[in-house]
């Protein structure tokens, strides 16, 4: 048994040396290829790269700001940018805005852009394009789907030079900035005050002067009147008059006939 036990132990130390040997060998093998010639190059070239970044920056700290700030608009713009589905919601939200309003004071531009905006998007021909920093949406011919030969055929496509003209929307940080800018003052109706006389068109703010005053006259409307000392003494003089025509009254109820 004890030379069975030797025997097995020898036999186990050989298995032991020889996997070393192969592992070994296969990673020196691996090593000296090259893969991993190109490895160690790439590794070196990233380790000296970073350490340049941090010697660069830290000489030159202004500069390195610069850059950092630029990585992080460009970040912070990638992040916000608005998708698809994005100019869809607030497509929708925008007409249903149009239309809780009466037709008579809407106003003309917001209700013709939403109203085309709508009816491209019903027809499918409303497109949506990333450009990292910026979304753009833009308007085709013709739906996707559609299977007229004039929409399949490639040397009837619209070129590239033409895109310019069919861009619709720009959405940049979050906003789709064509449609923000269409709605202003989306339920004020032009055409209402084109008749009127031209000084009367244009509207100025109020100054200082006159929102401190409409602001006091504000709060001076929510006091309680008071009465002056004339007021006062009239309305004692009122008061004993009409007790005593009471009292006369009363007297001659009292007086048999």
């Amino acid at each position: 048994m004890a030379s069975l036990r030797v025997v097995r132990s020898m036999c186990s130390a050989a298995a032991e040396t020889v996997s070393a040997l192969v592992s070994s060998s296969r990673w020196e093998r691996l090593r000296n290829s090259k893969a991993g010639a190109w490895c160690r190059g790439l590794v070196s070239d990233y380790k000296e790269a970073c350490r340049e970044i941090v010697v660069g920056s830290w000489e030159r700290p202004v500069k390195a700001s610069v850059y950092a700030s630029l990585l992080g608009g460009a970040w912070a713009c990638c992040y916000t940018k608005p998708d698809h589905s994005s100019f869809e919601a607030t497509l929708l939200e925008c007409s249903n805005q149009l239309g809780l309003l009466s037709p008579w004071i809407r106003n003309g531009t917001s209700d013709g852009h939403i109203q085309s905006l709508v009816k491209l998007r019903n027809e499918g021909r409303l497109h949506h394009a990333s450009l990292g920093l910026l979304s753009l949406v833009y308007r085709s011919d013709y739906d996707p789907d559609t299977t007229l030969y004039e929409a399949r055929c490639s040397n009837l496509s619209v070129p590239w030079k033409e895109l310019p003209q069919r861009v619709l929307d720009v959405g940049f940080v979050g906003r789709w900035w064509v449609l923000n800018s269409k709605m202003k003052d989306y339920d004020v109706n032009e055409v209402e005050f084109k008749h009127l006389p031209p000084h009367m068109q244009v509207t100025s703010p109020p100054s200082v002067q006159e929102v401190d005053r409409s602001e006091r006259l504000h709060k001076e409307s929510w006091l309680a009147l008071k009465m002056g000392e004339e007021e006062k003494e009239a309305d004692v003089v009122d008061r004993k008059e009409e007790s005593i025509s009471e009292e006369g009254r009363v007297k001659e109820k009292q007086t048999p006939a």
